[in-house]
């Protein structure tokens, strides 16, 4: 068979351990998953009632234009319903974009490292890749903007950024998006965008309308606690999202997805709640990062990268075995740092309370050798 070449090489996505596989490897009653920016609160309650009500559905197939959903969210956002998008999560719609621009006679340009989907999907569509590396773990927009060229289709930038945290302010994104051509997509992936508190963070949505070559992607998988639904959404200029939809698959978002995204819409209660517990949570990572001495980025998400100094196989591994699962830093970029989704107040002062006992071991250690 003649497949793709790329396809040969390329590493599909590795997703972080599952709770069942680490169980029976160390045989261990109770795990914590901290690896996946999941929401450890779960979601509205208004959510299980509409997925509840939905049942007798399952034999139909889903509105294939997500009309009830669709409605529901233009009018929460404030844009016409023709400049929205729907996607089996925001992942489908960057592979969706990708199909749609990018060739081997294309470039892309992207931060790094970032999320790796970006790549992921640009290497199957054989472009050519410009990475530009991170400044202390923000985005290069300068140096993005001179990778461009004529052959450039896309830029994306994702704001906060996986796996950092950090977010580009809203003066440097205006500059930024003034300079870009108009024949180059922006495609800002705003996934944590629900957990930013940032003063100088920028309103996406109203910037679609002065920038035509903009498109903004959020998802339900984070704040709104439906990750295994997979609802994810872009809005932009109408004609943006008219080109898209051709490579949309038919009934991409399921019945289920959307009947949960419009109930977790209407309750954004549960979504200051959460996003009042995260800063809770944040601030005791900050202040045992503090304690300890370990450097960090200041984060607007839902997780937070620290260096530890070592291989951050190790870190992980250790944890793992005391029934904490998180995301070593050495496949995000940052070889001697961990990436830790916060949990709830107890959860993380048990991974805390390890990871203090870890660097007493180390340190005790380093004591030995000398």
């Amino acid at each position: 068979m003649r497949w793709k070449e790329q396809l040969l090489t390329l590493t599909p996505y590795q997703p972080g351990k599952s709770i069942e596989s680490v169980k029976k490897q160390f045989q261990l009653e109770q795990i914590i998953k901290l690896a996946s920016n999941e929401n450890p609160f779960g979601c509205s309650n208004m959510v299980l009632s509409a997925l509840q009500s939905n049942l007798l559905n399952m034999p139909i197939y889903p509105d294939g234009y997500a009309s009830s959903m669709r409605d529901e969210l233009a009018a929460f956002l404030q844009v016409e319903p023709e400049k929205l998008i729907f996607g089996n999560g925001s992942d489908n719609l960057i592979q969706i974009i990708s199909r749609a621009l990018l060739h081997p006679g294309a470039s892309t340009v992207m931060a790094t490292p970032t999320f790796s989907q970006y790549r992921h999907n640009a290497v199957i569509e054989g472009a050519v890749i410009k990475e530009v590396p991170l400044l202390n773990g923000e985005h290069d927009l300068h140096g993005m903007l001179d990778a461009m060229d004529e052959k450039t289709n896309v830029v994306w930038l994702c704001s906060p950024n996986n796996p950092t945290g950090t977010y580009i302010p809203e003066t440097a994104l205006l500059a930024f998006l003034e300079k870009v051509p108009s024949s180059c997509l922006v495609v800002l992936d705003e996934a944590y965008y629900e957990y930013v508190v940032a003063d100088d963070y920028y309103d996406a949505i109203s910037l679609t309308s002065k920038y035509p070559n903009l498109i903004v992607l959020r998802t339900f998988s984070k704040i709104y606690g439906l990750a295994s639904l997979r609802v994810g959404y872009g809005v932009a200029n109408p004609a943006i999202i008219k080109a898209l939809e051709p490579g949309r698959e038919p009934f991409n978002v399921n019945s289920f997805g959307q009947a949960a995204a419009l109930a977790a819409i209407e309750d954004q209660e549960f979504v200051e709640e959460c996003k009042k517990k995260n800063r809770t949570g944040l601030q005791q990572y900050y202040d045992f990062c503090h304690q300890h001495g370990l450097e960090y980025f200041p984060s607007q998400t839902n997780f937070i990268l620290i260096d530890f100094k070592i291989d951050g196989d190790t870190v992980f591994q250790y944890l793992l075995e005391r029934g904490y699962i998180v995301r070593s830093g050495k496949a995000l970029g940052f070889p001697t740092s961990v990436r830790i989704t916060v949990g709830t107040t107890e959860q993380n002062e048990g991974l805390l309370r390890i990871l203090d006992e870890f660097l007493v071991n180390q340190r005790e250690e380093q004591l030995f050798k000398k």
